[in-house]
């Protein structure tokens, strides 16, 4: 059985922000990068531990029922998911940004999509070009802590945002063997795409992340990075996601304590989606 299609949610009316003059991006983008992106990476981390920390509080339950009426059309949302760690109840708005499938998403392609939300930037390695972080010229590598020419032209990049609405848990994309897991500490600037209009991935260079390979039954590897924005209070990896172990397509390989971006260069190209539509967790990629 696939995965539904995508129609209801290329007309998600919560994407239009593409639309903001490029004034206000520009001065968004210098708030993100020149003023919070300044302080200090301890600095920054302090913050988004207490605002992690604000959201464990009981009485952010109460925020859960307006959000959902808010961001959700279907007010039976809710019924497909499961508070996180065994609880019988949200009994925090983090448990319900942390939210469980009930049950997963079947799917019968071989490849499919690892998490929710917009393809921002999406095409082949060799016409990805570069992005300057502080006067140093950087690539697409860069992101998955690889040397340049590393990840294959012909591989097709894709960096999907996660708005705080949707499911923060990211799923393996394709069966195969864990064959590398890399840490790199960074930056926690704001992720929201809009406001780097001209290149919607430029937090990928600079964010803390977790670069994940996975080699499938080709020997092609999947690359995928898991980044942080600030208010991130952790990312945690399953105990069961280690070098050498074998996964399944839909396997969880990650969670976000709010706030998350998921890059992936891969060997192949998406089937039905294109830059600045939205994609699902189980999708067909």
């Amino acid at each position: 059985m696939e995965a539904r299609g995508i129609a209801y949610h290329n007309s998600d009316p919560y994407f239009t922000v593409f639309k903001i003059p490029q004034w206000r991006a520009n001065l968004y983008k210098f708030m993100s990068v020149s003023l919070w992106g300044a302080l200090p990476g301890k600095l920054q981390r302090r913050i988004s531990s207490f605002y992690a920390k604000l959201y464990n509080k009981p009485f952010t339950k109460h925020f859960i029922a307006p959000y959902v009426r808010f961001y959700y059309a279907d007010s039976c949302y809710l019924d497909k998911f499961q508070p996180p760690e065994g609880k019988n109840t949200f009994e925090s708005f983090q448990d319900f940004f942390i939210r469980r499938f009930k049950t997963l998403p079947e799917n019968r392609s071989m490849w499919i999509w690892p998490c929710e939300g917009l393809l921002c930037d999406e095409g082949f390695v060799r016409d990805m070009g570069t992005t300057k972080v502080k006067s140093d010229e950087r690539f697409i590598e860069t992101i998955f802590g690889l040397s340049r020419g590393s990840i294959p032209d012909d591989y097709c990049f894709s960096n999907i945002f996660l708005h705080n609405k949707n499911y923060h848990r990211i799923h393996a994309p394709v069966k195969g063997i864990i064959t590398r897991i890399q840490h790199i500490p960074g930056d926690l600037i704001v992720l929201r795409p809009w406001i780097y209009k001209q290149d919607p991935s430029l937090p990928a260079f600079t964010n803390e992340r977790y670069n994940i390979d996975i080699t499938d039954s080709k020997g092609r590897i999947w690359h995928l990075s898991i980044v942080g924005g600030p208010a991130v209070g952790t990312i945690k990896l399953p105990d069961t996601i280690s070098i050498g172990s074998g996964i399944e397509k839909l396997d969880e390989l990650a969670l976000f304590y709010l706030g998350s971006t998921c890059c992936m260069a891969v060997p192949e190209r998406p089937r039905y989606h294109s830059k600045n539509t939205f994609v699902e967790v189980g999708a067909t990629y």
